[in-house]
């Protein structure tokens, strides 16, 4: 009989690790939006130097949750605080296990007194949607999933449009789309604004460091909208983002995607794995890179490890609180960005055109990362490992290769390390990976944010924590 949850293709696997570093799915896909509309580089710069609109409307789960314990549910699953938090106000939101580690992350909005709605992926939306069914809570949630990765022609369809308009300029395109001045509210407030002649929600945002707007409707009126803004913005160089540039953000802008929910292991999370479908992310998702541990269990994270321990606020009870009151914050690896060396790159791709070599892993562009998760080794001149890291790229705009990572607390910005590209004796099983051999690539300690305008242009918080 065929596994119908995923601690049962747990117990039919040879283990977690091998299940999941030898995943068939394939490429994470960002579906529907097209890759390109200029080209990455262009609409890349674009972000940084004129204005950008990013298309969120496919790739991330939308959750509608109403009812009277909304809040509550939220609340006991978050590591956040909800001191402050109100209407028109929305969150970053960490849910974590009872043992204290990430299981994801997601954005939550306030609507009104019982209306929420979380947009992020899946592995926050299905604890949300596991606790609000077998904890007693009095909630309605609606799940609107992600878009098909392949939809193969078939139409697609969602409850909500959901758009960025981002970058230097972006407040002057917001300005005239709304027909005249537009107040720029605190980060992550939201508000109301008129596009061609409908009023749309906001969220004020800075994905790009500059201020900028989230603005979401109904889905039908989403190719309107998007004209608006488009034609509204020509005058000041706006650029439509593909999906090839849009996940590359994150390496300027400092947020770690996808860590890998630590959800494998431990008795109290059995109900959860027995909850979750055997075709679930958290089922099928994949691990990439050079660290290669036969424990499941150092692949989890805690906040402080991704930058979000100014999250952890001990004012209320959540799932995971006990765990993470234990832990002290000082001794915690901590979020920085390496920034690759440009010669050891080169050697990269020169490697593509030996015919009689085995070529290095291929650095793809702007993303490399080669799976759900990606935990490449972090060694320090001793040959000691350090963290790993966890998003790779490249960025046009600073001229290098970066990536996100998670190191010991005592090393310094500054300090060359090396991080260890590709995978043990040839590669993995994936279907992401070709044969190919490791090379060490040495690279600098960086900040969080690496980009100078969103470092200098971010509030203190969990961006900045590196």
């Amino acid at each position: 009989m065929a596994a119908q949850n995923l601690e049962q293709v747990l117990k039919a696997a040879a283990g977690p690790v091998d299940m999941l570093r030898n995943s068939q799915i394939g490429a994470y896909v960002y579906p529907v939006v097209a890759p390109e509309f200029h080209n990455w580089r262009s609409e890349q710069w674009a972000w940084q130097h004129s204005a950008v609109l990013f298309d969120q409307s496919h790739h991330m789960v939308a959750l509608f949750i109403s009812g009277e314990d909304a809040q509550r549910l939220l609340s006991d699953t978050m590591i956040n605080s909800s001191k402050g938090w109100a209407v028109g106000k929305a969150k970053q939101y960490v849910p974590t296990t009872p043992y204290g580690h990430v299981i994801g992350d997601g954005i939550i909005f306030w609507l009104a007194e019982q209306e929420f709605v979380y947009v992020g992926r899946a592995p926050a939306a299905n604890w949300l949607m596991f606790q609000a069914e077998t904890g007693g809570y009095d909630v309605q949630i609606v799940k609107d999933d992600r878009s098909p990765a392949r939809p193969m022609g078939r139409p697609v369809k969602r409850i909500n449009w959901r758009f960025q308009i981002q970058g230097p300029r972006a407040w002057e395109i917001i300005e005239k789309l709304h027909g005249g001045p537009l107040e720029q509210l605190k980060f992550f407030n939201m508000s109301r604004m008129n596009i061609a002649g409908r009023q749309v929600r906001t969220l004020r945002h800075g994905m790009s460091g500059a201020p900028g707007l989230e603005i979401w409707g109904p889905y039908d009126e989403g190719d309107e909208i998007r004209a608006a803004i488009m034609e509204a913005g020509a005058e000041f160089g706006i650029v439509p983002c593909g999906s090839r540039a849009y996940p590359s953000n994150t390496l300027e802008s400092g947020w770690i995607p996808s860590p890998l929910p630590a959800i494998y292991t431990g008795d109290k999370l059995q109900a959860y794995r027995e909850w979750l479908g055997a075709d679930s992310y958290e089922a099928t998702g994949a691990i990439g890179g050079s660290f290669a541990s036969q424990n499941i269990e150092n692949y989890y994270l805690n906040p402080w490890e991704l930058g979000y321990g100014p999250f952890v606020k001990f004012d209320h009870d959540f799932h995971g609180r006990e765990a993470l009151e234990k832990l002290d914050p000082a001794t915690q690896r901590r979020k920085v960005t390496l920034a690759w060396n440009g010669e050891d790159l080169a050697k990269i791709y020169a490697s593509l055109f030996d015919p009689d070599g085995t070529p290095y892993k291929f650095f793809d562009l702007p993303l490399a990362n080669y799976a759900s998760s990606n935990y490449d080794r972090v060694v320090d001149g001793a040959g000691k490992d350090v963290g790993v890291s966890m998003f790779t790229g490249y960025s046009f705009n600073e001229k290098a290769a970066l990536s996100l990572a998670t190191i010991d607390p005592a090393i310094p910005v500054g300090t060359e390390l090396t991080v260890v590209w590709g995978e043990a004796d040839g590669g993995t099983r994936k279907t992401t990976v070709e044969p190919h051999r490791q090379l060490n690539v040495r690279c600098v300690v960086s900040p969080v944010p690496y980009s100078r305008v969103a470092r200098e242009s971010y509030a203190a918080g969990w961006r900045t924590e590196g």
